[in-house]
């Protein structure tokens, strides 16, 4: 009796895959080129994280300084939709919000008219719904009700203003999500905020104006985006050079926020101090979404690629605009955290999630 053969991938999985297997071969030639510095960084969860994030912030902060206006096109069309699945990921689909079924409905419903409408009053509406739904002291709830009642109220007589703001603001949620996402065993963490606040600190200062000019930083690059254009977006009415430094700190924050979702929090939450190889985070992706959501995602991705080739502009301005409710789950997220007084980490743990197994795939 001849054994079964074993089953082998679809060949359109094996296609799919076959760039991630060669990702992970880039790394393990890259951590043999370290030698000795590579043992510590792939045992030591903190100080990988501390290593990467410092790094990501730094080269965020020379892109800020010499490529602003590129980082400004370009980063939503390369790093939007990756940065948006970490989002829904690690704040919804992890903690399990996902199976509460009032809670979905309620933060669903306000989302969805949020990225009709453009209106910002209903995001912090949905915030105050999420605190209301969750399971924690009544005084918590009130509380964050009673903020979210606020900023409704002026969101609503000064919607344009608050978008500004608020486009500002939701970078810093996201750097501070991932500074509480779970308990820390040392201080290392304060590496990358400390070069965070300091990179932000340079750029609002003025010290590296001259060195603006000299780069040509702000000279006209991708069409239709060039400086002005921010400038009416991110800083309007704001006098002089306060105005191109506020544009640079939103370029830097910005890019930070993305190596928040991308690279950072996915460390933090996975339970293995160790990291995972590309080809196991692909089936994690898989196992928390399901293939075709994943699929979905990645056409996302390709076709917001080509029509950014097509029209730069374009693409980035729908981008932005199918997108508006991440920001503002964000906000729904920090609420329910409040309320229910546990870290992010804590709040995946708590669901039930059977990451141990995933992480072994």
């Amino acid at each position: 009796m001849t054994a079964a053969p074993i089953p082998q991938p679809p060949r359109v999985t094996r296609a799919l895959t076959a760039p991630v297997r060669g990702l992970d071969r880039l790394r393990w030639l890259w951590l043999k080129a370290l030698g000795p510095l590579a043992k510590p960084l792939v045992r030591r969860r903190e100080l990988r994280v501390a290593v990467a994030g410092t790094s990501l912030i730094g080269l965020a902060l020379l892109g800020a300084i010499f490529l602003p206006m590129w980082l400004l096109a370009l980063g939503p069309i390369v790093w939007g939709v990756p940065h948006v699945l970490g989002d829904v990921r690690y704040l919804w689909v992890r903690p399990g919000h996902h199976r509460r079924l009032a809670l979905s409905a309620a933060v669903g419903v306000s989302l969805l008219i949020l990225s009709v409408t453009a209106h910002p009053s209903w995001g912090f509406a949905s915030a105050g719904l999420a605190a209301l739904l969750a399971r924690g002291a009544w005084w918590k709830k009130a509380l964050v009700a009673a903020v979210a009642v606020g900023l409704v109220w002026v969101a609503w007589r000064h919607s344009f203003w608050t978008a500004v703001v608020f486009a500002h603001a939701h970078n810093l949620i996201g750097v501070a999500l991932w500074w509480s996402w779970r308990r820390r065993m040392g201080r290392l963490h304060w590496l990358p905020l400390a070069a965070f606040v300091a990179g932000g600190a340079l750029l609002l200062s003025g010290w590296i104006d001259p060195l603006l000019y000299w780069a040509g930083a702000l000279d006209p690059r991708p069409s239709g985006l060039d400086v002005y254009y921010h400038l009416g977006a991110l800083a309007p009415a704001v006098p002089g050079m306060l105005a191109v430094r506020l544009v640079l700190l939103f370029c830097f924050a910005q890019s930070v926020h993305y190596a928040v979702w991308v690279r950072l929090v996915p460390e933090e939450d996975r339970p293995r101090e160790t990291p995972r190889t590309f080809a196991a985070t692909l089936r994690a992706l898989r196992a928390d979404f399901g293939a075709p959501l994943l699929a979905l995602a990645f056409l996302a991705a390709v076709g917001l690629a080509g029509w950014a080739a097509w029209d730069v502009f374009a693409a980035r301005h729908g981008y932005l605009r199918a997108v508006l409710f991440h920001g503002h789950l964000e906000l729904v997220a920090a609420a329910l955290l409040f309320v229910e007084g546990t870290r992010p980490r804590g709040a995946t743990e708590r669901a039930g999630q059977p990451a141990p197994a995933r992480d072994a795939a």
